[in-house]
């Protein structure tokens, strides 16, 4: 049996669904929203020391057919046709706190394209969330020399994380890619981290976007370097060549990933993963 095949066939613990209330909703730029959740299925959460650590949303498709959390998709499946069935999205947490029993996403909102980013633009206090998880295995490495971070708004939630859990004496770079100065966030970072904003002006396409070529264009630091590098497929496709196949960097400090696909909707995006065009290494990613 292939690699490829086994990695696909291999089966995975069922991670626990929860159902959980909106608390709190602030808005961090007029292109994201950061929403809190709590309530009863909180103890539900296994959490981990994985700061990449991400759930999959179960959303509605026609956000005006009632169907509310939770969903029972085992009765749906024999009520409803493909079509009108709740469908997957992921996300990242942006943080847990065990005291209060809550933890936060952070939402892009692009108008009405999309499930979530629709669904977190209107979602209000009391709203209900299904989904699943945490998955997610990443941790900043404090024996590391240095430390690359880069990706796009999608990616702006996970990075956040990371640079937040890094030691304090840790050095390197962070390379983000927004529309305009008015989707920078405030991030914290060690003092020896810098963070660049990279302005595309407007919205992303294959001739706009700016990540690639500031990773290539970055000065090269002596040492061991641990990289978190995620954002859109085809860009991904390119880092990744550069920067295991030019630069050498081992798979185990390389974690490298599509969080989405320019021209894909969400679930074509993750159909293709076990194909060729959606595959960054030559076998399959299969961490989202």
């Amino acid at each position: 049996m292939s690699t490829n095949t086994a990695r696909t066939t291999k089966s995975r613990p069922r991670r626990p669904q929860m159902v959980m209330e909106v608390v709190a909703v602030e808005e961090l730029s007029p292109t994201f929203k950061r929403i809190t959740f709590g309530g009863a299925d909180f103890d539900l959460f296994q959490d981990s020391a994985a700061v990449d650590k991400y759930v999959k949303l179960l959303l509605p498709q026609d956000p005006s057919s009632g169907l509310t959390p939770p969903f029972d998709m085992d009765e749906l499946r024999n009520t409803l046709s493909k079509d009108e069935l709740p469908l997957r999205r992921t996300y990242t947490v942006h943080s847990v706190d065990h005291a209060s029993k809550t933890l936060k996403m952070d939402f892009v909102i692009h108008g009405a394209d999309g499930l979530a980013g629709p669904w977190a633009e209107h979602a209000k206090v009391g709203d209900l969330l299904q989904f699943s998880g945490p998955g997610g295995k990443y941790r900043p490495d404090p024996e590391a020399d240095w430390h690359l971070l880069a990706g796009d708004e999608a990616a702006i939630p996970a990075i956040g994380a990371v640079l937040a859990a890094m030691p304090a004496d840790a050095v390197g770079h962070a390379l983000i890619e927004v529309a305009t100065p008015d989707d920078e966030w405030r991030l914290s970072a060690p003092e020896g981290v810098d963070i660049t904003w990279l302005h595309r002006g407007g919205a992303f396409t294959p001739e706009t976007t700016l990540l690639e070529q500031a990773v290539k264009n970055l000065p090269w630091r002596e040492g061991r370097v641990q990289a978190f590098i995620h954002g859109e497929r085809e860009s991904m496709k390119v880092l990744r060549q550069y920067l295991h196949d030019e630069r050498g960097i081992d798979r185990a400090d390389l974690s490298l990933s599509a969080y989405w696909a320019y021209g894909r909707e969400e679930d074509t995006f993750q159909a293709e993963k076990s194909l060729p065009v959606g595959q960054i290494y030559p076998e399959a990613d299969l961490q989202y």
